[in-house]
C-alpha cells in the first residue's frame, strides 16, 4: 500500500474525529471572539469531545508515533497521574478560597513539573 492510499484510509477511518476536532476548535474560536464565558465554552467543547470520541481518537493519534507514542499513551492513562492531577485541582480550589493564590501557583508549577518528570523518566526508562 503506497503512502497516498494510507493517508486516504486514515482520513476515512478518523473522519468523525477530525470533524469533531475542527468543530471543537471552531467553538473555542467563536466563543473567544464573542466573549462568552470560558466555562460555557469549555463545557460545550468537552461535551462535543465526549459524544464524538474525539479524545480517544487523539490518544490513538499519539499512539501512532513510532516507539514513543504507545509509551506516552500508557503514561497518560495511568490512574496515578489522574489522581495526582485531580488532588492538585481540588487543593487549588480550596487554597484560592482561603486567599493563597501565590502559593497555589507555586504548587501547580511543582505538580506539573513532577508529572512531566515522571512522564520523561518513564519514557526514557522504557527506551533504554
Amino acid at each position: 500500500m503506497n503512502r497516498g492510499e494510507r493517508v486516504k484510509q486514515f482520513f476515512r477511518k478518523y473522519r468523525t474525529a477530525i470533524m469533531a476536532w475542527l468543530v471543537i476548535i471552531a467553538v473555542i474560536q467563536i466563543g473567544i471572539m464573542l466573549g462568552l464565558d470560558k466555562r460555557v465554552v469549555a463545557i460545550i467543547a468537552i461535551i462535543i469531545g465526549f459524544i464524538s470520541h474525539a479524545f480517544a481518537a487523539l490518544l490513538a493519534w499519539i499512539a501512532l508515533i513510532p516507539t514513543v507514542g504507545p509509551i506516552l499513551v500508557s503514561i497518560l492513562t495511568l490512574p496515578f497521574i489522574w489522581i495526582i492531577n485531580g488532588i492538585g485541582y481540588i487543593a487549588s480550589y480550596f487554597a484560592i478560597k482561603q486567599g493563597y493564590p501565590r502559593e497555589v501557583l507555586n504548587y501547580r508549577v511543582l505538580t506539573i513539573t513532577l508529572l512531566v518528570g515522571i512522564t520523561l523518566g518513564y519514557v526514557l526508562g522504557k527506551l533504554i
